[in-house]
């Protein structure tokens, strides 16, 4: 009885020493095991610099000429005589401080070589002559509002969706503009299935627009895409919040395709985040 105790104790012995032995071990490795913790984000930090709005530009797989006006920037798309897609960056002294009044000079957008729609294209159409890059948004200029007139910046959208859901869309819009200081907005209309067409140019009506904003202010970045039916609705405009992801998928277009870091922009664009909003 007593060599069983004996036996006992020397075996709790050894496994304390062992235990001992696994616990103190070098500094570096004890750490590896033991994540680090910067902070208690859920999520990796995007960062879209004010500095990197070409990141966000739309990458279509073709060699394109971007047109760059005083307040946005387009690729303009010929076999449908519109803008693929328009993005700018919209600051909250912009909204605040413009005084500039509507120009309503639409006219053709000449700096467009292989030639743009013209106003006579809607003439008795059904459709309006739809911004792209909204004439509110460019009241801090008066070259920005009147260059919001050009041809290549409109879209034929049916008036109960312009002076509607989509007036209503671009409203909010500037309201996050104040409320996070600068906002990226990148949009246009879905170019793929369009089947009608108006005016001797034959300008594409498109079923769907999108609009994606960016936050670019810190410390909270963010991003929202939105995917809209080319009609009327008076539903609430967080019903139609999508992801970029599903925006990528019906345009054939690669959001943010120059961002540096592909994992975290991935990461976000994959996500319908109304909540930040």
């Amino acid at each position: 009885m007593k060599y069983s105790k004996f036996i006992l104790w020397f075996l709790l012995l050894i496994a304390v020493v062992a235990v001992s032995l696994l616990v103190i071990e070098s500094p570096d490795k004890a750490t590896a095991r033991i994540p680090a913790v910067e902070d208690s984000r859920t999520e990796p930090l995007l960062v879209l610099g004010i500095e990197c709005v070409a990141d966000g530009y739309p990458n279509t797989g073709v060699d394109e000429e971007v047109h760059l006006y005083t307040g946005f920037s387009l690729v303009y798309s010929e076999e449908f005589e519109q803008a693929a897609w328009v993005a700018y960056i919209l600051r909250r002294d912009q909204v605040t401080g413009g005084g500039e009044d509507r120009t309503d000079d639409f006219r053709t957008d000449t700096t467009i070589l292989t030639g743009s729609a013209a106003p006579a294209d809607y003439l008795r159409s059904g459709y309006d002559r739809g911004h792209l890059a909204p004439a509110a948004d460019m009241k801090w200029s008066p070259a920005a509002m009147s260059e919001s007139f050009l041809m290549s910046n409109m879209s034929p959208q049916q008036p109960g969706f312009n002076r509607g859901v989509w007036n209503r869309l671009e409203a909010r819009v500037r309201q996050w503009a104040v409320e996070n200081d600068s906002i990226l907005v990148i949009t246009g209309p879905v170019l793929n299935g369009i089947v009608t067409f108006i005016g001797e140019n034959r300008v594409g009506v498109p079923g769907y627009y999108y609009k994606i904003v960016a936050d670019i202010s810190p410390p909270d970045y963010k991003i929202i895409a939105f995917l809209l039916e080319n009609r009327s609705s008076g539903a609430d405009l967080m019903t139609f919040a999508v992801s970029v992801d599903s925006v990528e998928s019906v345009t054939g277009l690669d959001f943010f395709n120059s961002h540096p870091n592909r994992e975290i922009i991935e990461y976000y664009e994959s996500r319908t985040d109304k909540t930040r909003w």
